[in-house]
């Protein structure tokens, strides 16, 4: 009996395990996505699992008959004309709009999987929401960070995205730590306050384009620092906004959510890690290169 005995609890452990790894096909915060809320969902831009389980949440809420616009991090701003032409151009294909907005643009400097961008863009696409640009180039970036913001905004846009006056000193000094940790602490101290000044211009940005949109509900596909509601385009929304705006995050690390104070994200889904080579080495390798 008692070989018997141990394989049966060997089966029994083993649909413990399985049901304990198996990830939940809802979640409780999918009730949110509906109407005129607004939805940021954040990521580790290069592992396939959470593009995957946010694809699918999209098109639950969608197929459930919820219309929002789909703004994306991986569009500048400036495409936004490439994209409504392969619209026009290719109804369908959402190969097209990857080629148009995004490959086509500069070979040399494309960073996005966009293999894992795809089933949004084709959910868009078939479902005709509309698809937004949500980003500043890395042009407007470069500019920002050597002359400061009006070498990219006017006074009235300044004013409007709320970058006229200094950030909060709290805003300021944790996205510069934020910065400092991202770039493995590697980066020059002087570096640091113009990358900042990048980061948050692209915030506020981001939060404008969310707010243009807002009236039929939006959701944002975006990096989990640019989600963060302590530092990120949260944080330029205004309270009406804010109030209906739903921020989940992305992870692959339960220490990496681990804060003290106010919450960065409603809700953070774990899962496994993907699998890549060490991004310290390869950052110090390139700082190397550079110079």
């Amino acid at each position: 009996m008692r070989p018997l005995r141990i394989l049966c609890l060997t089966v029994l452990l083993t649909f413990i395990l399985a049901g304990c790894a198996t990830t939940p096909s809802r979640y409780d915060w999918e009730q949110h996505l509906r109407g005129d809320n607004i939805v940021m969902l954040g990521e580790v831009h290069d592992n396939p699992e959470h593009h995957r389980l946010r694809a699918g949440v999209l098109r639950r809420a969608v197929e459930a008959g919820w219309r929002p616009a789909l703004a994306m991090e991986q569009f500048d701003r400036e495409r936004q004309p490439d994209i409504e032409r392969a619209r026009r151009e290719r109804p369908h294909d959402a190969r097209h709009v990857i080629h148009l907005a995004g490959l086509a643009i500069d070979q040399s400097r494309n960073t996005w999987p966009w293999e894992h961008y795809q089933p949004f863009i084709e959910l868009a696409l078939e479902y005709d929401l509309p698809l937004i640009a949500a980003n500043l180039s890395r042009a407007d970036i470069g500019k920002i960070m050597k002359d400061g913001y009006a070498a990219v905004f006017d006074a009235p846009a300044l004013e409007s995205l709320g970058l006229a006056r200094p950030p909060p000193a709290d805003l300021q000094a944790t996205q510069e730590r934020a910065i400092a940790r991202g770039h493995c602490n590697a980066l020059p101290p002087a570096m640091i306050p113009a990358m900042t000044r990048g980061q948050l211009a692209r915030d506020a940005v981001m939060a404008a384009t969310v707010s243009r949109h807002a009236e039929r509900g939006v959701v944002l596909l975006a990096g989990n620092s640019h989600v963060n509601r302590i530092i990120g385009a949260p944080r330029w929304l205004g309270p009406e906004l804010l109030a209906r705006t739903v921020v989940i995050g992305y992870f692959e690390d339960q220490a990496t959510t681990v804060t003290s104070g106010p919450k960065p994200f409603d809700t953070v889904v774990l899962t496994i890690a993907a699998t890549r080579s060490d991004p310290c080495a390869d950052l110090l390798l390139r700082f190397k290169k550079a110079g």
